[in-house]
């Protein structure tokens, strides 16, 4: 059987137009590019790398817990997280509002497979470590929680006191 080019151009072209579908439903992962979004959310904005004044490291696990649990973070600080997985369940670190992640919470429980490409969220497989950058603009309250289906329902949620300076 003789392939003709034609035949042969086709098939290439659909294998490369098909390739981004089906790398999207593989694992979450950062944005690879080096823009920093600026745009501002109630709880603040993704922060620069290169202007990081602290880092704080959070570990999750299976017991439904992040360690801390509870943050205390000045106004315009910028904070490099380090967030690892102790556990055997795939778990994420969100910030946002209590209003924001229950709104968020009751979505993915509609779309348990949906993927985010956030600068807020870190997913982080079992037995790995993610980075994620946030500075914190505004003073006030603000939480964390991991959103996977049941988790955040479970008591993983944590609490980030942003004080004015």
């Amino acid at each position: 059987m003789r392939i003709n080019r034609l035949t042969t151009a086709t098939f290439a072209t659909a294998l490369v137009l098909a390739a981004p579908v089906v790398f999207a439903h593989g694992d979450a992962h950062k944005k690879e590019s080096s823009a920093i979004s600026t745009e501002e959310h109630p709880f603040g904005k993704e922060g620069d790398p290169k202007r990081v004044t602290r880092t704080v490291s959070i570990d999750m696990n299976d017991t439904m817990r992040f360690t801390p649990s509870e943050l205390q973070i000045k106004q315009g600080e910028t904070v490099r997280f380090v967030v690892k997985n102790n556990g055997k369940a795939l778990h994420e670190m969100v910030l946002g509002t209590m209003d924001e992640l229950k709104a968020h919470g009751e979505l993915m429980k509609k779309h348990p497979g949906m993927e985010h490409d956030e600068p807020y969220m870190a997913h982080v497989k079992p037995g790995a470590k993610e980075e994620m950058i946030w500075q914190f603009t505004k003073p006030g309250d603000f939480n964390f929680g991991c959103l996977a289906p049941g988790h955040f329902e479970a008591g993983m949620i944590g609490r980030i006191r942003v004080v004015a300076r």
